[in-house]
Order: C-alpha cells, then structure tokens, then sequence
C-alpha cells in the first residue's frame, strides 16, 4: 500500500545518507550505478543516526507542523547537509542552535541532509578562452516550459527534424553531483545551456563541450526549468523547492533578486514560472498534501496561487488563489486533530499566457480536506492585469485526497478518498485552419479535453485516452505540432500507485486530432524494464515535438523518438547505463519524469533520473548532436 509513498520522505533522507551533495561539480567516480547506490541508502534507517535524538529533542517541535512558518521537517530532508550545517553555523537558524555543539549541528545536519564526509570526485573542467564567452548574438528562442506551451520546437530554433535523429551521438554528459534525480528542464541560449539541480547549484555550461561557465547556488532543490529572457542583463528566471522565485544574470550567475512567493510552510515551486512582458507568473504548489500523513497534523491549510512579480525586481504585483476562501475549521479528529478547509488545488504546471486576451490560464490539482469545493482539478483562467479571476472549469468534482489515504483508518483522509487526477501539465493553445480557438487540457485521470476560451471554458470535445489513476493519465506535459496534439500516458501497473483499477493500463503515446480529439494513432508503451528495479514502461515527463517526429523519456530509462505520422519508434536511446562525464567521472541515467527533452542549435539535450516515488534514479544530462 505505502509503495509509492515511502521514497519520498526516504529517498529525501536515507537516499542521501551516504551522498555528499556539497562535493565539487563533477559527481564521484563511486557513483558507478545510481541504482545499485540508491537501493543502500534506501536500507539506512535515518532514525539510527547520532543526529536524531538531537533533531527531536531541539528541532522538532518547530518543524513538524507545530509552528506555522517553520519549513516542515521533509523540506529541510531536500536540502543539502552543508547547507543546512551553513543555516546552523552562521545562518536563520544560529540563534536556535546556539546550545548545540559543533558536533551536534553537524550530526543533525547529516541526519537531515546525508553526510557531509563522503570523498569529492572531480570536478569539471572551468570554461577557458572562447568557450568561457558568451555570444549575445545567439540569443535563446522564445520556447519551452515558461515562455511557450506548445511542445513544438520548429527546425530554425532547434536544427533538428526526423531525418537527422539516426545522425545523432552523445557528444557529451553531465553528472549532478550527489543525486538521485534530474528534473530541471535546461535552457540554451548565448552559446551555453544552464540547468538547475538537487543540491540547488544551477549551472551555466558550453553548449559544445559542457565545461562550466559559472555556477550559482540556490538554498534547495531547483526542479523547475531555466527560463532564459532577453534584458539588461540577460537574465535567467527559476523556483526552487522551499518556494523562492529566482532572477539569476545569465552572464555572470550573479543574483538580481530573489522572492519568497508564499509562507505556508509546505509551500515549493514545481512549475516553471511563466515570463511574458515583463513580468514574472509564479505557480505555487504545496507538500502539504504529504504532512497529513501525520495524524497530528492539522490538515489542511495550504491553498495553491499565482504570484506575478515585477521581472526587474522581484517586486509582487499581485496574487491570485485557486481556492478563493481562506480555510476554516471543519472538524476534528477522534484523534483531537483540527481539520481545515477548503485547501488544496495546488497549481504544479507552468502557467500559460494568452496575451490577446490578457488571461493567464493554470490547471489545478485535489482538494487535500474535505469538503471539495468546485477550484480542484479544474482550468482557471486569471487576468494578467490584476489576477482576478475571468472564469473557471473544473473538470472532475468532489476530488479531495491526501497521502492520509494511503494508509490504514489514518483520520486525515478525506471522505472523498480521491480519485487524486489533477490538471497538471500546462494548457496548450490551438488555432484551427477554420478559425477555432481551443484550449487543449490533459488530466491524470486519462481524459483529454478541448475547451473554448471565449465561453469561460466550455467543453468542446473530450476524448478519454487511458485508464488514468494517481500517477496516470497526462502528467508533466503534452506537445502540439499543426493540428497534430501527442498525449503521453503514464498509467502505472494496478497497485503500483496505491489504488486498484477496473480497467488495464495504457502506458504510451498517443496522437488525437486537436480540433476534434479524434484518435490518429497509438503507440502502446514497449515492454522493455526486463530486470531493472523500480521500472514501470509508461511516459511521466512531457514530450517534446520537433518536424516529423515526437520525443518521449520513459520511466523505464529509454529516450524513444516516433514517428509523428504513424507512432512507430525510430530512434532510441538507453540512458540506464554508466556514461563518462566531463569532469572525468562517471554518472548514470535512469527514469524520465518531469521535463521533455530540449532541442536547440542542433543539439538534443535530456536529464535523466526521476528517483521519486520507487522510480529508477539518476544524475546525468544528456548532450546529443550530429555526427
């Protein structure tokens, strides 16, 4: 039943047990197989470890729900030790820790974040000569997660189409240092593509040969993809997980500003941040939905947003909530626990802007208590003026569920009990040859919807895809080419996400007419994890599309380019393997989840390794070019 649910918290903590995330750039050459690595840590009970006495004794009582702006204890698990050590020493926490020895706060940081002890492998190579400059007439294309919906990479920005996939070779790897995933989308751009880490290093790197440029260091895990914008300077703009919103000089790596975009504790910045004119849409999501695990915990409180900031400096403009009632009691537990709602609808996609009718629109996900009310699983459409709400949609009701669910007679669960089949990938405009204007939606739940943007939403077409499911149906991402829409589904083996199914999966990649939703083609997931652990076959990340063909990261490790005609694969890559990496070290790939590959220059550029939720681990980006 727990399956799913344990690696979050473990892979957070005693995945890291034995990893040194504050290491130089380059991995370690001990990181042969991240697998093999990730499966002994996953055996480490951190509760043994010298820190955890002190933790519970001096840090628990703040961090694990009892004070309201105190990050929860499974935020500071995604932080790197030396940073949490750093936060003890020196830092917001000094004060706090002043009764605690230095080998105390070292202990707690270790118990928290892995150990600070493990031996640094090499670093990569420092940028020299021309390849440390920039090139100001390259400038990056207008597309990708915050800046373009679509999916769609035309061959003048990508230099790639079909016919030049079989051409391909690895020209290069990267290996993040002291990771079990990769999820941050790379930008390109000015000859170098930057993207973001676990540890929260984000990386400027050559575009030709991946020596570092610069590095800039965020206090926690960036997820979210690079959005790189022209300006004085050029700039780059990102989230991280503890819900801070970036603006890093894409020149030198120097911080412009940086934004607490939300207080509640559980709060993190998933989706990319939308930039359109200057200003910068930020999603706001919670782990909340995780903390009522604790049947202490007083669920729920958190309510999903968007916050646009002024992109010069960091200024908030305004804020809009998914839920627009502030929570209130509703009950309380057997267990003397106080429940809280509405709350919920976390906002985990990226934002998509309609500049022609000054809308922004989000998907939302569940409720996390009960009662639901009509803001979850549901488009919004926001004013990009002022963020008031033009319209809202919502596509399933009565959605309330948290990981409470998951367990045994937890009182934390809502009655409704799910289904949990968010709105999560972002919303892809569609102009059709006659004139119609849609908006294109894939939800969890394996439905895939057309809707009108002038009728505040109204169901056009809907064409149901797959079985769907917590972690099924449309995730991270579908992509658009013409009147061509690819929707990718996950749809996970019955029992592998905690629920049980009446009907089969259908993990794969599928292609619907955007007009209509009319079925073109299917391409069933292969049948390929053999004897790999934690392997499921379907399609988690987005896809991303190019001139004649689709490319699709699958959770079982391999990178699959199809047919965009027919489905039919023609082109893949196993990434579940060791490879060399710059720095000399080696690094190794693992499930795709989260973001689509990128194409840009000529390049095809994928990070690999999703490590969440008992999916395979990794800690490489991948560099593909012609031959």
């Amino acid at each position: 039943m727990l399956r799913r649910l344990t690696l979050f918290v473990v892979a957070a903590c005693a995945v890291s047990a034995h990893a040194d995330p504050a290491r130089p750039a380059g991995g370690s050459s001990s990181l042969k197989d991240v697998s093999e690595l990730s499966a002994v840590k996953s055996a480490v009970d951190p509760e043994t470890l010298p820190g955890a006495p002190v933790y519970h004794r001096v840090c628990a009582h703040c961090h694990e729900g009892q004070v309201a702006k105190a990050p929860h204890k499974m935020f500071l698990q995604m932080m790197p030790a030396a940073n949490i050590l750093t936060a003890l020493d020196t830092g917001l926490m000094k004060d706090q820790a002043a009764g605690l020895s230095a080998q105390e706060r070292r202990q707690v940081a270790e118990y928290l974040g892995g150990s600070l002890a493990a031996a640094a492998g090499p670093a990569p190579p420092r940028c020299t000569a021309a390849a440390a400059t920039f090139d100001l007439k390259r400038a990056p294309a207008a597309l990708g997660w915050g800046l373009d919906a679509s999916g769609f990479v035309p061959q003048a920005a990508g230099g790639l189409a079909a016919a030049d996939l079989a051409n391909l070779t690895l020209k290069w790897a990267f290996a993040f240092p002291g990771a079990i995933r990769a999820r941050s989308q790379p930008a390109v751009g000015w000859g170098a593509v930057y993207v973001g880490s676990q540890d929260g290093t984000v990386y400027a790197l050559d575009l030709a040969n991946g020596c570092v440029r610069w590095t800039f260091q965020a206090p926690a895990e960036v997820r979210t993809a690079i959005v790189a914008a022209p300006g004085e300077p050029p700039r780059l703009y990102f989230g991280d997980v503890i819900a801070h919103a970036y603006a890093v000089d894409a020149l030198t790596g120097h911080l412009l500003w940086s934004t607490k975009v939300d207080d509640h504790p559980n709060a993190t910045v998933t989706g990319t941040p939308a930039y359109h004119d200057g200003t910068l849409y930020v999603p706001v999501s919670s782990l909340e939905v995780t903390s009522a695990a604790d049947p202490h915990y007083e669920c729920c409180k958190f309510r999903g947003s968007v916050v646009a900031l002024d992109a010069a400096t960091g200024t908030p403009r305004w804020k809009a909530y998914s839920v627009a009632q502030e929570p209130k009691l509703t009950r309380t537990t057997e267990r003397g626990t106080k429940v809280f709602a509405p709350s919920g609808a976390p906002i985990w996609g990226s934002p998509t802007v309609d500049a022609a009718r000054g809308l922004l629109y989000v998907g939302t996900g569940d409720n996390y208590s009960s009662p639901a009310d009509d803001s979850s699983d549901a488009v919004i459409a926001f004013r990009l003026a002022d963020g008031s709400r033009a319209w809202a949609r919502q596509l399933t009701g009565r959605d309330a569920w948290n990981v409470a669910c998951m367990m045994q007679a937890n009182p934390n669960c809502p009655g409704e009990n799910g289904p949990d089949v968010d709105v999560s990938a972002p919303i892809i405009p569609y102009r059709s040859p006659q004139g119609r204007e849609l908006l294109l939606v894939g939800q969890k739940n394996g439905m895939v919807y057309g809707l009108d943007p002038d009728a505040g939403g109204k169901v056009v077409w809907e064409q149901r895809v797959s079985r769907g499911g917590i972690q099924g149906g449309v995730e991270f991402g579908m992509a658009r080419e013409g009147s061509r829409l690819y929707v990718p589904i996950v749809d996970l083996a019955d029992g592998h996400d905690g629920r049980h199914y009446d009907s089969a999966a259908r993990p794969g990649l599928y292609a619907l007419a955007a007009s209509t939703g009319n079925p073109l083609w299917s391409a069933p997931a292969p049948q390929a994890c053999g004897e790999r652990k934690f392997c499921d076959g379907g399609i988690l990340a987005a896809v991303t599309a190019i001139p004649g063909a689709v490319l699709a990261g699958h959770l079982d490790g391999w990178l699959r380019a199809y047919d965009a005609a027919t489905g039919k694969v023609i082109w893949q890559y196993d990434a579940n393997q060791a490879v060399k990496t710059v720095s000399g070290a080696q690094a190794h790939g693992g499930s795709f989840g989260g973001p689509g590959p990128v194409v840009r220059d000529g390049y095809l550029i994928a990070t690999s390794g999703y490590g969440l939720y008992f999916h395979m681990p990794g800690n490489v980006m991948l560099v593909f070019g012609r031959n």
